[in-house]
């Protein structure tokens, strides 16, 4: 290419010789082998930050495949039933899911109430998420992968670049309430901690005692970034087994210094009839919004699980009671602070913060220590299994040839920490009611993967489509968007605009309102129903009648003979994707 624009610049017309001056130097042959080098070094620089690839892959196909988008070898599925249990025990236990009854009760909701409505939001959604994990659990594949099947292989960019933008911003969320835990647990050790001088600007939004336990949060969360899916369950054993211990003995502290459970346990609801119903129907309604994120990312975890059961029951079980028996603490714990400090404290790390006001005793400040240490361990457990990983398969799908899991899970660390994620928690009304609308978007998404999957090919795929751009595939659509599923998308999300602008302060009808506040299920309900009633009057290709999972393309899962290290050149393993290649056998 460079030797071809020293041609033409050489053979131009003297009248254009004034365009090509530019290229003058060309002429000498030194400059001609600077640039010959300066050319090339760009091509090695970007050879270099290539991930490792397998060989014998075209362009489009660099585009479609990388190991972490190719099926999971047996190898790497590792996750058993008691993984997944531990999994969701140890995602329960963090600082949103404590708090997650106070708004209940400022609804007007008695604390049993309330309760109810967790054990019923979280019992709800916890069959969308198994149901969404079940394609990732047979097949052995992400969720990035997963969307190509019903939005088409390049239809599926939008889907994954909006869940792994969400990811990143949940990421720098969840490391500013780390950060508090960390100043909490530093408090406990040096109480000067708290009287650090600021030198950091106002329009900064932060001082330097916060902003400094933020970036140590921030920090130590980069190592567990570090390690492979498959690797990561021993993470969340060890949260799941420090995490209920502290949580606990805080629970059982609480009670012993209040001397009972408090005021909150004894007080009625302040609303009833239609208003009673309608507020229980919004607080069941923010647990399943709470989980919207990981009803649509469900296949990135189920595809390293060993069994597709193994997947399934142990989800099903685990995530209503793991979170209905913290958010039970969470009650507790706040009434209590009700007898003790005469307000009901709903933040455990504002609670832990205060016993450590008036010269706590030396036992005060080690069981504060202790527990913000297991919310410390919380919230990095939460991060990774909520955030990075699922930014890590978001980002590799958008940038195979340059990002995998672990580089993608770094890049949502420095987003997090560039956001100024501080600064959206300052107004969490409107961070609050953004979060809400967001879940709009990907209800409609799970509305249309799940509706593919059970409904329109029953269980049917042809994994070898996944990675081949032919236009013979099933997954091509048109031009690799499958506009029955965007369609059906968008009209998930139109039925419920009109009620997100009430919730943003406009005057809009009641029924609107009354529809926004069911999102999740109105969301996913028009999606599926609209891409059922497109696909029966066009069907696509692959359409089947009979539910059976099966790959009728018999695509070779091979092993993987390269490490976790990213050090492993590409020319060290087998090339294992020509059935990629090919023509898909039905």
């Amino acid at each position: 290419m460079i030797t071809e624009i020293y041609l033409r610049v050489q053979n131009k017309p003297r009248a254009h010789r004034s365009i090509s001056s530019g290229f003058s130097s060309l002429t000498s042959l030194t400059s001609w082998k600077l640039l010959q080098r300066r050319y090339y070094g760009k091509q090695r620089l970007a050879q270099e930050l290539e991930v490792p690839q397998r060989t014998g892959l075209t362009y489009t196909q660099l585009f479609l495949t990388n190991d972490d988008l190719a099926p999971v070898p047996a190898s790497k599925r590792t996750w058993r039933a008691i993984n997944f249990v531990s999994f969701w025990i140890a995602d329960s236990f963090n600082v949103n899911t404590w708090m997650i009854v106070s708004s209940m009760v400022q609804l007007g909701l008695s604390w049993w109430q309330a309760w109810i409505c967790v054990w019923l939001g979280y019992g709800f959604v916890a069959p969308f998420i198994c149901l969404n994990a079940r394609p990732g659990a047979k097949f052995h594949i992400t969720f990035p992968v997963v969307a190509r099947t019903s939005f088409g292989l390049y239809g599926s960019l939008w889907c994954t670049f909006n869940r792994g933008a969400m990811a990143c911003i949940w990421y720098g969320v969840q490391a500013s309430i780390g950060g508090d835990c960390m100043k909490v647990m530093l408090r406990a050790i040096w109480p000067s901690v708290n009287d650090i001088p600021n030198s950091m600007p106002e329009s900064s939004g932060t001082n330097t005692r916060d902003f400094m336990c933020f970036f140590l949060f921030w920090l130590i969360s980069l190592p567990a970034i570090w390690f492979p899916i498959h690797k990561i369950r021993h993470l969340f054993t060890l949260k799941s087994i420090v995490t209920p211990i502290a949580g606990i003995t805080f629970f059982i502290w609480c009670i012993v210094k209040a001397k009972g459970v408090g005021p909150i346990i004894s007080r009625p609801s302040t609303v009833h009839g239609s208003e009673l119903g309608w507020s229980m129907v919004t607080s069941l309604m923010s647990c399943i919004s709470n989980m919207a994120t990981l009803v649509t990312n469900a296949p990135d975890f189920a595809s390293r699980a060993k069994t597709v059961e193994a997947a399934m029951l142990p989800q099903l079980i685990s995530v209503p009671i793991a979170f209905s028996l913290v958010s039970f603490i969470g009650i507790i714990v706040s009434s209590s602070s009700e007898t003790i400090y005469g307000e009901a404290i709903w933040s455990p790390i504002d609670l832990l913060s205060r016993f450590l006001d008036d010269n706590p005793s030396h036992s005060t400040r080690f069981g504060v220590w202790f527990i913000a240490f297991a919310f410390i361990i919380a919230q990095l457990g939460t991060n990774i299994s909520a955030n990075s990983i699922s930014a890590g398969c978001d980002l590799t799908a958008l940038m195979p040839r340059f990002i995998n899991i672990r580089r993608g899970g770094y890049v949502a660390a420095i987003v997090g920490l560039c956001m100024l994620p501080w600064n959206l928690l300052k107004d969490s009304n409107s961070f609050t009611s953004y979060l809400s609308a967001y879940s709009v978007f990907l209800s409609s998404i799970a509305g249309v993967m799940i509706t593919e999957y059970y409904v329109i090919r029953r269980g049917h795929y042809r994994v070898a489509d996944l990675y081949h751009a032919g236009h013979e595939g099933w997954y091509w659509y048109t031009y690799g968007i499958n506009f029955r599923a965007y369609a059906a998308y968008i009209a998930g999300i139109l039925i419920n605009v009109v009620g997100f602008a009430g919730a943003t302060g406009r005057d809009v009808p009641l029924a609107a309102t009354r529809i926004y506040q069911m999102s999740f299920f109105t969301g996913f309900g028009v999606s599926a129903l609209v891409y059922y009633l497109l696909n029966f009057a066009f069907p696509a290709p692959g359409t089947s009648g009979d539910f059976r999972e099966v790959d009728v393309s018999h695509f070779p899962i091979e092993e993987d003979d390269r490490s976790d290290a990213e050090s492993t050149t590409s020319s060290d393993t087998k090339d294992v994707h020509t059935a990629t290649v090919n023509e898909p056998t039905a």
